[in-house]
């Protein structure tokens, strides 16, 4: 499996109350070099987690108790030190009004389960593709006066 990072220095914060969702995840991201990997098992304990680290990406379910995903990405995106971070929320269902919830709350991308590892790969790359081009269009910082 190719993937488009270069960059191997990606610590990624995985967030699911089932653990073997979490190994599932896990084993699919080191499949594409991904090596720093950290799991929570619900929202609560993933803002924790985020205090602890420079994630540079969160895969989050959506149902889980304490915290539900959609929660834990509102509170992401009202975060100013956080709301930057790509957030992929895997779900189990493909209603339409989940989707345009999570779209409103900010989401990067969105995955159904059941999900192959290229599934989740090619999320992740359209997730880092949009990153690149957004910091590629930023306007460039003003060069200091002398």
């Amino acid at each position: 499996m190719t993937f488009l990072l270069k960059d191997k220095n990606y610590p990624v914060l995985v967030v699911d109350d089932f653990s073997t969702m979490r190994r599932i995840i896990k084993t699919a991201l080191k499949q594409m070099g991904i090596e720093d990997i950290t799991e929570a098992e619900d929202g609560k304990m993933a803002l924790q987690k985020l205090k602890l680290k420079d994630f540079r990406l969160i895969i989050s379910d959506w149902n889980m108790p304490n915290m539900m995903g959609i929660d834990f990405l509102r509170r992401v995106r009202a975060d100013d030190k956080y709301k930057h971070i790509p957030f992929l929320m895997v779900t189990a269902e493909a209603r339409k009004d989940n989707v345009l919830e999570a779209a409103k709350a900010g989401v990067s991308n969105y995955i159904t389960k059941p999900f192959t590892a290229e599934d989740l790969q090619k999320k992740i790359e359209l997730i880092i593709v949009k990153q690149q081009q957004t910091a590629a269009a930023a306007p460039a910082a003003p060069a200091a006066e002398s």
